[in-house]
């Protein structure tokens, strides 16, 4: 009779998912790996130095540099700290560009996020969560788990909004800056007094042509670290306790608050630290791709209650790879069949739209069983290691799963539930026996 994972074994396999590193180098070429990120680096570098370097060939007029400094080095820090946490971002940069307005009628050419009716709604959102996170150390998970699966939607929400508005409109307001045509938006105000405004680049209008260029590359910086810190939502909802949760968004805050602080100090250091954060983000682009899927399935099947509705099919399922199954790098979507011989095969497409790849099981099916859990289930191999995670949809469907794939284990409580199942044993109740 095979036993079930322990509830330290389910910690042990939240721990090993802060691993971002996990199966990289069987996912990737080392050659790749090696160079694709001093790539990025090098063209990071090259697009803040480049303004910097035509404005030291200009002489223009001195004038005060104000807060919170050079306009380049100031929409990279902006765009860095907005992707490190959207809502809180977008409406701290609101309330700043608010604030800072000379008068009302400035304050009414503010962009939507600058006026009161969003930012201060925003930050009360963000509030809300942080007292969320806050009280969820003495809270159960089961109560607090909801309110974990909002605040990611809302993650995912307001990155796509920062991303299709706010980025945009600080990119092609330094855009117009560094041209010096003289239509320097108002949300741009607080970046205003540069020479960069000044550079005698010639009476062609070159504006188009400037945000053609630096706009992808603006959102695509955006979506690389919004992707890293995104994870961090994904994490706290596979987290069984509060207390991680609120260390992991303290941590979070705090990056985000020095990018901040360092920028208003000195843009140079803040433009240094922004692309340090967009490097380590890219290193771990594809460890948080994966988990941003996980949690957009988990937060779809949760909020849709998709369980009710759903079936496991007898000729393939769809799931997530977990840390035992060789090959494949933890989290990575696709489905589980039957092969042609009888085994089973895991078929997957890296980022969901590469080529696609098949692992075959090495161990029998009939060695394996399936881990019913509080909020999802595992199939488990003979040691009790996770080999797939079942999304939301397969609760209650559990001996389904162990039909269609023969698997000789059966249903048995892991996680949470075997923990409650040890407890009620040891306080004289009886245990539920294994399907």
């Amino acid at each position: 009779m095979l036993s079930a994972p322990c509830l330290g074994e389910r910690r042990g396999t939240f721990f090993r998912l802060l691993n971002p590193f996990q199966g990289g180098a069987r996912a990737y070429g080392s050659s790749m790996r090696r160079f694709a990120p001093w790539t990025l680096a090098l063209v990071t570098v090259l697009v803040i130095a480049v303004p910097f370097a035509l404005a030291a060939t200009s002489t223009p007029a001195p004038t005060p540099d104000r807060s919170p400094g050079n306009p380049v080095a100031s929409v990279i820090s902006t765009v860095t700290g907005i992707a490190i946490s959207p809502l809180l971002g977008t409406g701290a940069y609101g309330a700043y560009q608010w604030m800072t307005a000379k008068n009302e009628a400035a304050r009414a050419a503010l962009p939507w996020f600058a006026q009161i009716s969003f930012w201060l709604p925003a930050l009360l959102i963000v509030g809300v969560c942080a007292l969320k996170d806050t009280l969820g150390a003495v809270v159960p998970p089961g109560l607090k788990k909801p309110l974990d699966v909002l605040e990611t939607m809302e993650n995912k929400l307001s990155g796509l909004v920062a991303a299709g508005a706010v980025v945009p409109i600080s990119i092609a307001t330094v855009t117009r800056m560094v041209l010096g045509d003289g239509k320097v938006a108002v949300a741009g105000a607080d970046l205003a007094g540069s020479g960069l405004a000044m550079l005698p680049l010639g009476a062609a209008d070159m504006s188009g042509l400037l945000s053609l260029l630096t706009l992808p590359l603006g959102v695509a910086v955006f979506l690389i670290v919004w992707l890293g810190s995104h994870a961090i939502n994904v994490l706290i909802l596979l987290s069984p306790w509060g207390a991680i949760d609120a260390g992991l968004k303290a941590a979070r805050t705090a990056l985000l608050g020095l990018v901040t602080v360092t920028a208003t100090i000195n843009p140079w250091v803040g433009a240094l630290l922004s692309v340090v954060v967009i490097v380590v983000a890219y290193l771990v682009a594809g460890w948080a791709f994966r988990l941003t899927v996980f949690g957009s399935v988990f937060c779809w099947d949760f909020l849709t209650g998709r369980r009710k509705s759903f079936s496991p099919a007898e000729c393939g399922n769809p799931m997530f790879a977990g840390p035992a199954l060789p090959g494949v790098p933890v989290r990575t979507y696709g489905t589980l069949e039957r092969g042609a011989a009888g085994g089973l095969e895991f078929k997957y497409r890296p980022w969901l739209v590469l080529p696609e790849k098949t692992t075959a099981l090495a161990t029998e099916a009939g060695g394996l069983a399936v881990g019913e859990g509080a909020f999802f289930s595992d199939i488990l191999s003979a040691e009790g290691r996770s080999l797939f995670s079942l999304p939301p949809r397969y609760r209650g469907h559990e001996a389904k799963v162990a039909v269609v794939y023969g698997l000789g284990g059966g249903v048995k409580p892991a996680g949470l539930r075997k923990a409650w199942a040890a407890l009620r044993e040891m306080l004289g109740g009886s245990s539920k026996q294994p399907a």
